[in-house]
């Protein structure tokens, strides 16, 4: 019982650094983000604000009115490619991130090249499709390599219902896991924001944990 309780103290010092520490640590790291759209795009600035090193970000899509709605892009940058507008726009807000972008579509042979060196991935697609593969291709091709993926977050409300879950020792959901995007339940940026920086965190939990 004593052994247990000293190991609970010791944990709770160890999660006790303040804000200079944890961006020193997290500035070693480089994160890997599959999508540049709702989720991606804010999960990377959350990461960029948090001090995480290096960014990779992949995305082919350029930015459109609609997107604006849940999406870290401006009104004047409409028709930027999206990797390229949230480099400017991370650059603004940290500049001591170094953000890679991949204007690319990804698939089952440039995802180990591209995201090689990644500590952790983070899953950012709309399309179930491009979810499956690139969760496959991890896996096989990058064994061991953590990754968060985004799964239910369509309409508004509900906000108990997004969780994180954690699926095996590599692989974690944040969403309700239920919640699909249709015309009549669109993504909105408050749900698309929880489970977007709840992603952020679950990157930085698991970061924190590494040396």
């Amino acid at each position: 019982m004593l052994c247990d309780k000293m190991s609970i103290f010791i944990a709770g010092i160890r999660n006790k650094m303040n804000f200079s520490e944890i961006r020193s640590h997290l500035g070693k790291f480089r994160v890997g983000i599959a999508g540049a759209g709702g989720l991606g795009s804010n999960c990377a600035v959350a990461l960029a604000r948090s001090g995480v090193g290096t960014l990779v970000i992949t995305d082919f899509d350029i930015i459109e009115e609609p997107n604006l709605n849940r999406q870290y892009f401006f009104r004047d940058q409409i028709g930027m490619m999206k990797v390229f507008a949230l480099k400017d726009n991370i650059s603004r807000i940290n500049p001591d991130v170094s953000v890679i972008c991949h204007q690319i579509k990804l698939n089952r042979i440039n995802i180990p090249e591209i995201f090689s060196g990644c500590s952790v991935i983070v899953e950012a697609f709309d399309r179930s499709d491009m979810k499956e593969m690139l969760i496959e291709t991890v896996q096989t091709k990058l064994a061991g390599t953590p990754i968060v993926i985004g799964s239910g977050l369509a309409g508004w409300g509900k906000s108990e219902d997004i969780v994180c879950r954690k699926i095996d020792g590599t692989l974690f959901v944040c969403g309700d896991e239920s919640s699909e995007v249709s015309d009549n339940m669109p993504p909105m940026a408050p749900r698309v924001g929880m489970v977007a920086n709840m992603q952020a965190n679950v990157v930085i939990e698991i970061l924190m944990k590494m040396k």
